[in-house]
């Protein structure tokens, strides 16, 4: 299963989410928090707190349950879905 965290309003995790769209993958968006440099308002404490134990408060950050793999940046998940979903 990939997981998503996202914010509707980064255009980073648009990107994503087209890719995702384009490659006709399902998964599941998770919004923990509004988009912003400095990390913005935390929108569910439980879904950001899945962010930051990846690790780091960047989004977008996916996760691949099936692979056990978590990528940060939307060039390196585009990237890696590209490979794995093409």
């Amino acid at each position: 299963m990939l997981e998503l965290y996202q914010s509707e309003g980064c255009p980073y995790s648009a990107t994503v989410r087209e890719t995702l769209s384009d490659l006709g993958v399902s998964y599941v968006a998770h919004n923990p928090r509004l988009p912003g440099d400095e990390g913005g308002d935390v929108t569910n404490e439980r879904t950001h707190d899945e962010l930051q134990a990846g690790g780091d408060d960047e989004i977008p950050y996916l996760v691949d349950t099936d692979r056990e793999e978590a990528l940060y940046g939307s060039d390196d998940i585009v990237e890696y879905l590209e490979t794995h979903y093409a």
